[in-house]
C-alpha cells in the first residue's frame, strides 16, 4: 500500500447550500469559492474517491495564448487510470495539506502547485476563475467538483513536465473538434462553454 495522501474536500450539502445544480456553470462563483474556503477539511483520498457526500475540489487550468488553448493527451502512465488515454482541455489536481501550509487560500495555493507541477512555462500570464463543473455522469466526476480557472500567457512556448504521463500542444477552438469524443467529460463541458460564450 502506497503512502497516504490527504486530499481537501467540502461535504456536499454545504458546497452547494442544499440547491445543487450540474454540468458547468458560470455564476455564484464568488459563494462558492467562499463556501469552499469556510468548510473544506482533509481526509484521505483512498476513503473519499468512491465516497460522493464530500467531493474533493480540483482546481483545473485552462492555458490559453491568443485564440489558441492548450490540449493535453493522458498516456498510459497517468496516475488517474479511469482518464488514461483521454484528452483534456486543462491540467488539474487535488489540493494537500502541504500546498495550504502557511498559504492564505487553499484554492490559489493548490492552483499555483498544480500549475507549477504540471507544466513549464516561462511567461506572464494572469489567471481568472472561469467557471465550475459539477459533472453526475461518471465515477470520476461523482467524486470531484472541479474550479475551472483560464490562464491567459503572454507566449505561446509551454511544455508538460511529466513527458511519461502527458502531452500536449496548442490549438484553436475549432481545430480542437476533431478530439471532441474523446476528452474527458469535464473537458467536454469546457469546449462547448467556451464554443457557445466567447470569452474575451
Amino acid at each position: 500500500m502506497g503512502a497516504r495522501e490527504d486530499v481537501l474536500v467540502v461535504p456536499r450539502d454545504v458546497l452547494f447550500a442544499g440547491s445543487e445544480w450540474t454540468g458547468f456553470r458560470a455564476t455564484g462563483l464568488d459563494d462558492l469559492l467562499a463556501r469552499v474556503r469556510a468548510n473544506y477539511r482533509f481526509r484521505p483520498r483512498r476513503e473519499v474517491e468512491e465516497d460522493p457526500t464530500e467531493p474533493q475540489i480540483i482546481p483545473y487550468v485552462v492555458f490559453r495564448h491568443g485564440e489558441r488553448y492548450f490540449l493535453t493527451h493522458r498516456l498510459r502512465r497517468s496516475s488517474e487510470r479511469r482518464l488514461r488515454h483521454l484528452y483534456s482541455l486543462g491540467v488539474g489536481g487535488h489540493i494537500n495539506p502541504e500546498d495550504v501550509a502557511g498559504a492564505a487560500d487553499p484554492i490559489d495555493a493548490g492552483l499555483r502547485r498544480e500549475w507549477e507541477e504540471e507544466v513549464v512555462y516561462d511567461g506572464h500570464f494572469s489567471t481568472r476563475l472561469l467557471g465550475a463543473i459539477n459533472d453526475q455522469t461518471t465515477p470520476v466526476g461523482q467524486v470531484h467538483v472541479g474550479l475551472i480557472f483560464l490562464v491567459e500567457g503572454d507566449r505561446p512556448e509551454i511544455s508538460i513536465r511529466e513527458v511519461d504521463k502527458l502531452a500536449g500542444a496548442l490549438f484553436p477552438l475549432d481545430a480542437m473538434r476533431s478530439y471532441y469524443l474523446d476528452m474527458e467529460s469535464w473537458s467536454q463541458l469546457i469546449f462547448d462553454y467556451l464554443t457557445r460564450v466567447p470569452v474575451a
